[in-house]
């Protein structure tokens, strides 16, 4: 009997290798990818305005990125004794209103020259749900991408209609593609379930997003990837989530990775992957007895891995990994 219907996503007839740019941006399932690409040793920029859950948001920043926008003072609030920003995560709020706007613009910066450089654009839509800041007469100010903690009062929260996501993705890849036209973009629906906004709403909002999704990508240059169907009608099951039962596990998150190799790379990248990842545990490879002779040619032989490696992958450095070994070996002689 046949307990479980596996998904098998079509694989993309283009693929991603090491040396090109990755910039990712969006809600915090953003995360559980750019990290194991980071750690794969492709080159990333992870969430510069920090986590971003909904389409204004996420849009806007990626504009912000495109006009290299300098924040200045007028654009901070005053909360809790902290300055912060209304389209930034809780991360760049600071006491000092100096070092915020340092920190914001110093992110744009660095985004700003990514994007010109980047290859992929991988985008993740946490809700379609949106907080709009009011003033004392109830006028909507601006949409927020975080709330700060302020008090609810001062918010309007409201779902956005299809045809508003649509348009707003649209937006996010005429922004990329106006600043990069050779980057491609990969929209996903983060799987972690919004259970403060409601079950019913929950599902509206990701209906919402789903179905703007797919009106916005239809070729190579902008593709989706399922991680929301992945978890949610593959997996399909409670094993899979954390203890709030609404964030993905370690296994969710690993089969959901597993799921984009099969998609976005080939052969010759999922080799160096495995290389890299032997080079990882090495690193962090704790020795019974470091006075043995086997660690000392435990530590030679992955020592000759790394240089191995940086050599026939000139593009991708090994430094930390060989000056890791070499340090060791010292430790291992002086010993």
């Amino acid at each position: 009997m046949q307990f479980r219907a596996e998904f098998f996503p079509k694989p993309s007839e283009v693929k991603i290798h090491h040396g090109q740019k990755i910039l990712l941006i969006g809600s915090c399932f953003t995360a559980e990818i750019g990290n194991k690409l980071a750690a794969n040793k492709f080159s990333v920029l992870q969430n510069p305005h920090g986590i971003v859950f909904n389409p204004v948001s996420i849009s806007r920043a990626l504009k912000d990125y495109a006009t290299e926008k300098k924040y200045v003072a007028e654009d901070l609030f005053y909360h809790h004794e902290l300055y912060g920003s209304w389209q930034h995560h809780t991360r760049f709020s600071n006491p000092d209103a100096t070092e915020t706007l340092n920190a914001i613009n110093g992110e744009i910066q660095e985004a700003s020259a990514f994007l010109k450089q980047a290859d992929w654009v991988i985008i993740t839509l946490g809700s379609a749900f949106v907080y709009e800041l009011t003033d004392e007469n109830g006028a909507v100010q601006q949409v927020v991408a975080n709330c700060h903690k302020v008090p609810a009062d001062q918010f309007r929260k409201r779902l956005l209609s299809t045809s508003e996501a649509e348009m707003e993705l649209q937006q996010m890849v005429d922004t990329v593609r106006h600043i990069r036209k050779e980057a491609r973009v990969i929209f996903t629906v983060s799987p972690v379930r919004h259970l403060r906004d409601g079950f019913v709403e929950n599902n509206r909002s990701k209906a919402v997003l789903i179905q703007a999704v797919h009106a916005v990508t239809d070729n190579d240059m902008v593709q989706y990837f399922p991680s929301y169907e992945l978890v949610l009608d593959d997996l399909r099951d409670y094993r899979f989530y954390a203890e709030d039962l609404a964030h993905p596990n370690y296994f969710a998150t690993q089969y959901v990775w597993e799921k984009f190799i099969s998609v976005y790379m080939d052969v010759h990248t999922v080799t160096l992957m495995k290389s890299i990842h032997t080079i990882r545990l090495a690193v962090q490879h704790k020795p019974f007895n470091p006075t043995a002779q086997a660690h000392k040619q435990f530590l030679l032989q992955h020592l000759d891995k790394s240089i191995h490696l940086q050599e026939s992958h000139t593009g991708i450095s090994f430094q930390e990994e060989i000056d890791f070994f070499r340090n060791q070996l010292e430790k291992y002689h002086s010993g």
